[in-house]
């Protein structure tokens, strides 16, 4: 049986919990993972989600910051979550579903402004995160996964408005995509999206500081659908949901889709 997963950086879920819900209605993912819910999960807006269909949830919360779920109408098992670079944040889920496919979501740690880890933390946590996940994957080889999320890196040229203009800036320097190769290639993982979508832009955020973001278009692809090479051939029905970022008072990032036929 064929499943659609989505992945969603929803900026405050409950602020936003009538996007989610407007979502579920217009495109019935069969799962739906969110980052940036800010929520601990006692507060996560559950009821909305249930009553559409979204039973099954796995997540993991705190006041104000990061945050991440999944949401599914199919059965969910609690696989646990990873405390990368000893953070302390809610950065990281993962659930089994009855097929036997684990999902993996991810919020990597945006880093900051200033792409130097002497003069700012935040971006020596991130490339510290990254490493961490490089490790786990070489320790715990995936198998039959699928890794979503929000992680804060647009790899490839074509992922971002302007390549030599975006090469100093945090989320498409050389040292990060570099890392997060690395991790990527420690997992056996195969970008789905890009799979899909080989080439030409393509773009999952749009920042809120453009007064027109749709005709300035200066995006990049932060969000991305992974799976591991032994299912990834059953992929396919890539995109990103671009007209959700034109939504009344929306998040910053779409939402990017895949379907999976396991």
């Amino acid at each position: 049986m064929p499943f659609t997963l989505a992945t969603w950086n929803i900026n405050s879920v409950r602020l936003r919990a009538g996007l989610v819900e407007r979502l579920m209605r217009e495109e019935a993912p069969d799962v739906l993972c969110l980052q940036e819910c800010k929520s601990p999960v006692e507060l996560l807006p559950l009821e909305g989600f249930a009553a559409l269909g979204y039973e099954h949830v796995v997540a993991r919360g705190q006041k104000g910051y990061n945050g991440v779920a999944i949401l599914s109408k199919l059965p969910l098992e609690d696989l646990g979550d990873k405390d990368f670079a000893a953070l302390g944040h809610s950065r990281h889920v993962a659930a089994r579903l009855e097929n036997g496919v684990t999902i993996h979501n991810f919020y990597v740690p945006a880093g900051g402004d200033k792409p130097d880890r002497a003069v700012n933390v935040k971006f020596g946590q991130k490339l510290d995160y990254l490493s961490e996940m490089r490790d786990w994957f070489h320790a715990e080889r995936p198998e039959k996964a699928i890794l979503v999320g929000d992680l804060n890196i647009a790899p490839r040229e074509d992922d971002v408005w302007n390549h030599k203009q975006l090469l100093k800036i945090v989320s498409h320097t050389p040292i990060e995509v570099d890392h997060l190769g690395a991790a990527q290639e420690a997992g056996g993982w195969v970008d789905i999206t890009r799979q899909d979508i080989p080439q030409g832009n393509l773009y999952s955020w749009w920042s809120y500081r453009s007064p027109d973001w749709d005709a300035a278009d200066k995006g990049r692809r932060l969000d991305h659908v992974w799976a591991t090479a032994d299912i990834s051939s059953s992929a396919h029905s890539s995109r990103v949901l671009r007209a959700v970022r034109g939504w009344e008072q929306p998040s910053d990032h779409a939402p990017v889709f895949a379907t999976f036929d396991l």
